[in-house]
């Protein structure tokens, strides 16, 4: 962790902090609730902090605030998209959904993404870092304070692999649903992943109550591999026996992610095969329609498919929903908003230097 990077301290650290400062301990209690609670952009705001102690963490600890670059709206839903510049530059994405439920948001862990998944516009330019807890922190935060609206869900299953992230992922779970901040319920908290098996089984031994959800996408390891490059390194079979582990130490239940890509895996034999796989298991599978891009030439399952593949699934006695599309007029698919955005700076800058 940065040391310098304040949003993203515990508790115990900012009292750390205040000691090395020679401040009282409660200014500790006061600054986490200022970040976290009150959701503070500025030192500024902390009328009840000293102006010498605002003028020194002013000077030494910056606060990581988000500059919003784009936000889209949906006419058809409501479901806003977020293009956030990060300090150093970068670009992430992050989408509130308005749901009858709550309001749910789903942040990004990293900018950019090395999975590979050929489905999936956040891979597409590779990883080009991860993100700080602050960075992660503060997707929520300052949609909750740019909407008006409270949050009650996160989802991390924006552009990145959050397990590729692990330590930060973690360190943003115990800041978001601990006391003193928004304290969002772990149970609220959904954590997707495209199948990092010694991950996933340290994952399980922290014992949290998240919702863990495996992108699956594929009955068998030889359509997998063609959808998913991390399929080469872990097998279905070790990445489903990481799942009954996490099932057996949590007993929170899985969701499995499944894409449906027209003539690939959204057969009548590919819904069977995959209940076969996961027959048993304390799950729940999340049927996806894929969204088209530009650079693959996978199209989506017509409606008919898709439905056939649930009633499938549910005949084998599996637990099973179709996703709902969420903000299908503006730039849906993971990714493709701050895609558009690189390839249109960089678009400029050629016609600028003459590249």
């Amino acid at each position: 962790m940065n040391t310098r990077d304040i949003k993203s301290m515990e508790i115990e650290e900012l009292k750390e902090l205040m000691a090395d400062l020679g401040e009282k301990p409660f200014r500790a209690a006061q600054i986490y609730e200022w970040l976290h609670k009150r959701l503070a952009e500025d030192y500024e705001e902390m009328t009840n902090l000293s102006k010498s102690l605002r003028q020194k963490l002013k000077e030494n600890y910056p606060i990581v605030s988000l500059k919003p670059l784009e936000i889209q709206t949906s006419k058809i839903d409501g479901t806003q998209k977020y293009l956030f510049c990060l300090p150093d530059g970068n670009v992430i994405e992050s989408v509130l959904m308005k749901y009858e439920h709550g309001n749910s948001v789903c942040i990004s862990s990293q900018a950019g993404c090395r999975m590979g998944c050929r489905f999936c516009a956040s891979t597409i330019g590779g990883l080009t870092r991860s993100l700080l807890p602050s960075e992660m922190l503060d997707q929520v935060y300052s949609i909750q304070n740019l909407s008006k609206e409270r949050v009650s869900n996160v989802v991390v299953m924006g552009t990145g692999e959050p397990l590729d992230n692990y330590e930060n992922l973690l360190r943003f779970i115990q800041i978001l649903t601990g006391e003193g901040g928004l304290h969002i319920s772990q149970r609220n908290v959904t954590v997707s992943t495209c199948g990092l098996v010694p991950e996933i089984r340290k994952l399980a031994r922290e014992k949290l109550q998240i919702t863990l959800a495996i992108s699956l996408h594929a009955p068998n390891d030889e359509k997998r591999r063609e959808l998913m490059p991390i399929a080469r390194k872990y097998q279905m079979e070790e990445l489903l026996d990481a799942c009954r582990e996490y099932l057996q130490i949590t007993h929170r239940r899985i969701t499995f992610e499944y894409s449906l890509v027209k003539g690939v895996n959204d057969s009548p034999e590919d819904a069977k095969e995959l209940a076969g796989q996961i027959k048993g298991m304390n799950c729940h599978v999340n049927l996806i329609p894929v969204n088209p891009i530009k650079e693959r030439s996978f199209v989506k399952s017509a409606k008919e498919a898709v439905e056939k593949f649930k009633i499938k699934l549910e005949k084998y006695g599996i637990n099973v929903t179709i996703r709902r599309e969420m903000g299908s007029d503006i730039d849906g698919a993971c990714g493709q908003l701050r895609k558009r955005f690189i390839e249109k700076e960089r678009s400029e800058n050629e016609g600028i230097f003459g590249y």
